[in-house]
């Protein structure tokens, strides 16, 4: 802990009292890390903004509000919140599996007989997403 923050903290207890110094720590906010965190997987997935509006189910101008940090996903908006939750749980599972984004986004664009399909495309619906994270979920069991 530095000096500086060391002598602020013993100020504010000092001065306010203890509940003070518990409000000044600050405490994640869950809408803005799960936006970053949606923005920062999108980016090292390649997937351009249109795409992730398909997947988080909102308009590509919200998605281009997201990536500009002037739009925050909020979990009373259920839908795009479970979407982005899934994306992010995706990417982790994906990342665990093949290790970098070079070969996450190879992954993504090839075809995959299992899933029937291209992973990327199938993103782009409830079913899918959910089926290609049930398919990463499995494999990351056998690993």
């Amino acid at each position: 802990m530095g000096r500086a923050l060391s002598i602020e903290i013993n100020l504010v207890y000092s001065f306010y009292g203890m509940d003070a110094l518990q409000q000044s720590i600050a405490q994640p906010d869950p809408s803005a890390t799960l936006t970053k965190a949606v923005v920062r997987a999108a980016t090292a997935l390649g997937l351009s903004q249109a795409v992730l509006a398909e997947v988080l189910g909102v308009s590509p101008a919200t998605t281009s509000r997201l990536f500009a940090g002037s739009h925050a996903l909020d979990p009373a908006r259920r839908r795009e919140w479970e979407f982005a939750l899934l994306f992010v749980r995706l990417f982790r599972s994906l990342d665990a599996i093949v290790g970098n984004d070079r070969d996450a986004r190879t992954w993504l664009r090839g075809a995959n007989q299992a899933l029937g399909g291209r992973p990327l495309d199938l993103l782009r619906s409830a079913e899918g997403l959910v089926r290609v994270l049930h398919y990463l979920d499995a494999s990351r069991g056998r690993i």
